[in-house]
């Protein structure tokens, strides 16, 4: 009997795939754990965990349901620790007619496969992962022809072609497409943070297993208290558990932040998202739905429909566009290392403790954690963004390359020159207070500028602005900030810029 190999990357646990509507005794499904996909960068313990785990439930599922299934373990005697190597040794063991694979995510991978089907001696093919909205080339297909891309006029174009928070008329409901200024608000401490819903887990075999194979990690990996969704009935779960409690105030507190909670009305979901065992038609349709329910405020849904439909369709778009060469751009030069607290939370400035510190025990922190606290100050202090994009890949158990790196290098660093983002998304230490209870009690103070204790935001934020006057000063989103600096004297100046080159050089010690 000819055999067919399917292979499925650690990404494509999506249960309901085509792949799988009939049993066909002809068609052995591969999944793997390698070395390859482990080491590439260094990753958050749960991240690996997770992985695996969720890997493993999908490959007894699929066994249960009466398919074939050759799975390999990361520590088996026969892995490769390859994804080419194995199918080579794969296609020998059963004697294989033909491969076919899910379209990756990541270009890396996309290219590696497409280079091994083309060399193979039996047919291979790609077919589509059943997961997106879009096509890989349909945000490049909508702005051929235009000078500069934008989010929201794709977002628009993906409403009205999906008919999500549309009226019959084909106008948007509330007469308005986005609701972003009414998704501000801090955060006063009520309500409470809900309780967290999620399913426990013991991995703790799995993380012996782990480390046993050699496989570094870092943060913490919580094995035997595992908190992550490995199905998509788990997955399904907390999307309802989401809406339910946490959907109504999201919108309004969607942009804060807070050392008391740091879930607060975020849904966690991307990890099942981007693994693929939770679809976005799916998050999408029941959002809407409890809008329409009378469950939740237009602004909370319309604000997180907009995060999936528009932003993470968005990006994905980018990255197919712009890939290869859009990891290695670097528009200010920035050359900077990470300083060691990247990896141990431990600095004196209270905000880029909490968040890091979040990130290194959950594998997960929010999106303003991340672009205005963390990703804020690494392109102030000049952090090297490829490093810097590693560093996020790595730790966030959300983070594959097609979503994590436009929003790291394009939206966060800035370094893209403004591909992605229609200006650099920085601040000083005032927006940071005015959103989150991270300078209560820090060792700096936030309204001081220079001196010993000034809050390294503030001197960062302006100095930031006067090296790159040549380019940033013909940005019209930015002219508020260069008519304030023209207003400073020469001396205030150059004692901004000399304890911003004090700051820089001191990134250590913070």
């Amino acid at each position: 009997m000819a055999t067919t190999l399917k292979l499925i990357l650690g990404d494509q646990l999506n249960c309901q795939h085509s792949w799988f509507r009939h049993t066909a005794p002809e068609v052995v499904f591969v999944l793997m754990e390698v070395r390859q996909e482990t080491d590439y960068v260094l990753h958050h313990a749960q991240k690996i965990i997770a992985i695996f785990a969720a890997m493993r439930a999908l490959a007894t599922q699929l066994q249960a349901a009466g398919h074939r299934v050759h799975y390999l373990r990361i520590d088996d005697a026969a892995n490769r620790q390859s994804l080419t190597a194995n199918l080579d040794h794969l296609i020998a063991h059963y004697s294989a007619s033909a491969l076919h694979w899910q379209a990756p995510d990541e270009y890396r991978l996309d290219q590696q496969l497409k280079a091994y089907a083309a060399q193979l001696a039996i047919p291979a093919q790609m077919d589509d992962s059943e997961h997106f909205f879009a096509s890989r080339d349909e945000a490049a297909r909508h702005f051929d022809g235009r000078a500069r891309w934008l989010m929201e006029s794709f977002y628009r174009q993906m409403r009205s072609r999906h008919g999500v928070l549309m009226t019959a008329g084909g106008q948007p409901l509330g007469e308005q497409w986005n609701f972003d200024h009414d998704n501000r608000a801090s955060w006063p401490g009520l309500p409470w943070e809900p309780s967290d819903q999620r399913p426990h887990h013991d991995h703790s075999a799995l993380w012996q297993t782990i480390q046993d194979a050699g496989v570094a990690s870092f943060g913490q990996p919580h094995a035997d208290d595992f908190r992550w969704p490995l199905n998509r009935a788990e997955a399904l779960q907390q999307l309802d558990d989401f809406i339910s409690v946490a959907l109504p105030h999201f919108g309004r507190f969607q942009d804060a932040m807070s050392s008391k909670a740091w879930r607060l009305f975020h849904s966690l979901l991307s990890f099942a998202m981007n693994s693929k065992m939770l679809d976005p038609q799916t998050v999408v349709a029941r959002v809407e739905a409890a809008y329409h329910e009378g469950h939740v405020p237009l602004a909370s849904a319309e604000g997180y429909i907009r995060q999936i439909l528009g932003w993470r369709e968005y990006v994905r778009g980018v990255y197919w566009h712009r890939m290869p060469g859009y990891d290695q751009l670097n528009a200010f030069g920035h050359q900077a290392p990470l300083p060691h607290w990247f990896w141990s939370g431990d600095t004196r400035m209270r905000c880029l403790a909490a968040a890091i510190g979040q990130s290194l025990e959950h594998a997960h922190s929010h999106h303003i954690n991340r672009l205005m606290v963390i990703g804020n100050f690494s392109l102030l202090a000049g952090l090297s963004p490829q490093a810097l994009h590693e560093w996020y890949l790595g730790v966030y158990i959300d983070a594959f390359e097609w979503v994590e790196l436009p929003n790291t290098l394009g939206m966060s660093q800035f370094a893209d020159g403004g591909l992605l983002a229609t200006k650099p998304y920085v601040a000083s230490a005032a927006y940071i207070d005015r959103m989150s209870d991270y300078c209560k009690g820090c060792h700096y103070q936030k309204k001081q500028r220079s001196g010993e204790r000034a809050c390294p935001y503030n001197a960062l934020y302006w100095d930031f602005f006067l090296r790159n006057a040549a380019t940033l000063s013909k940005n019209h989103r930015l002219g508020m900030v260069y008519q304030q600096l023209r207003k400073m004297d020469g001396t205030a100046l150059a004692q901004l810029q000399e304890q911003a080159a004090q700051t820089r050089a001191t990134l250590e010690n913070l």
